[in-house]
């Protein structure tokens, strides 16, 4: 069997361009004689690829001089307590809900502090973005903390919040180098590469400098310290060293294809041709309200358990894979992130129109 469509939240698919690459460079890097995943994250040629991997990065997303790029382990999940053991000096923090994952962050805050729930979509099972034009900050919180793309419920912020001054930390694990996006609003952004950049195994951390310092909570672990990593170059100890690689090629390729401006009209053209059929359809709904729906993750139900059961495995069939929903939603859910082709999503459609056609 030929490539499918990849239609999975994450590990998700990869530009081919980006694999076919790798895979003439697995045995021989450059004449280096050996594979990436073979060679020393100490030598002169590693560095060379995490170096430009960086450069490459900060490119793309026009990152300023005072914010430093870390290349980390643990996936998004692991900075969840690293975000209040290096932040929380105040021992508060303000928490979004509007999912799963801000959920769990906001758990794992509470361990080390006061985390405040100022806002949530929870009542309506996260299928908005709730309105945080003037939320009640607490006066002595650390930092605002969202998750700004929901994998799992396919919501987006159109609009960050007003913190009203206080740093803003957000994970972007699902919307990562999908659209421009301004650095200077955030204190932190972070998020797991594995669903728009790379294989799973690194999460890339942008963090403004002054909040790198010593002064974290007790009890932090040597390697859940920013500046530890900061002042390492991100290879304090062995980094995960192929999956950078890997991610290196993917800004090559994002830069190539236009950058982030011209990611983000591909990415608008395949939502909305997906969107478009799932409001005029009879038998398939999406869940979420229009103006916070994510370009990246679609979820969409028939309204029939059996129905959906049918869809997916038909579905699979054609070569339409893992389109599944996440078990707290139901249904299916189709992620459309940057390697996913127009083709893949013109196929999805005509696929469903016929379904749709022969299940009425």
């Amino acid at each position: 069997m030929g490539r499918i469509y990849n239609f999975s939240a994450g590990p998700a698919m990869l530009p081919v361009e980006v694999l076919t690459e790798a895979a003439e460079e697995m045995l021989d890097y450059k004449g280096s004689g050996m594979s990436v995943m073979e060679m020393s994250h100490r030598s002169k040629t590693y560095a060379g690829i995490i170096q430009e991997a960086e450069k490459d990065l900060r490119e793309l997303m026009n990152i300023p001089d005072n914010y430093k790029v870390l290349f980390l382990q643990g996936g998004a999940s692991q900075q969840f307590a690293a975000v209040p053991m290096n932040l929380m000096k105040n021992k508060v923090a303000d928490y979004i809900i509007t999912g799963q994952w801000a959920k769990k962050a906001y758990q794992e805050a509470s361990i080390y502090g006061k985390a405040n729930a100022i806002a949530s979509s929870a009542d309506k099972t996260f299928t908005y973005i709730p309105d945080c034009s003037d939320l009640p900050i607490s006066d002595d919180a650390d930092y605002v903390y969202i998750c700004e793309n929901n994998t799992i419920y396919g919501t987006k912020y159109k609009t960050l919040p007003n913190t009203k001054g206080k740093t803003l930390v957000a994970d972007i694990s699902s919307c990562f180098l999908s659209e421009p996006v301004d650095v200077t609003k955030y204190g932190i952004l972070y998020g797991g590469v594995q669903k728009n950049v790379g294989p799973a195994g690194v999460v890339i951390a942008i963090i403004r400098e002054d909040l790198i310092t010593e002064d974290t909570l007790p009890g932090t672990p040597t390697m859940l310290k920013y500046k530890t990593q900061a002042d390492n170059g991100s290879l304090y100890n062995t980094p995960p060293a192929y999956g950078i690689y890997i991610c290196g090629k993917v800004f090559k390729w994002i830069k190539n294809m236009g950058g982030l401006e011209a990611m983000k009209e591909k990415n608008e053209i395949k939502a909305k041709l997906l969107y478009d059929f799932l409001d005029q359809s009879k038998l398939f709904k999406g869940t979420v309200v229009k103006e916070d729906r994510s370009l990246m993750n679609v979820p969409f139900v028939t309204g029939n358990e059996e129905l959906d059961a049918k869809f997916v495995k038909e579905a699979k069939a054609a070569g339409l894979d893992s389109l599944k929903g996440h078990r707290t939603v139901g249904g299916m859910r189709a992620s459309i992130y940057n390697a996913m082709p127009y083709d893949g999503v013109k196929t999805l459609v005509d696929f469903m129109r016929k379904f749709e056609a022969e299940n009425l």
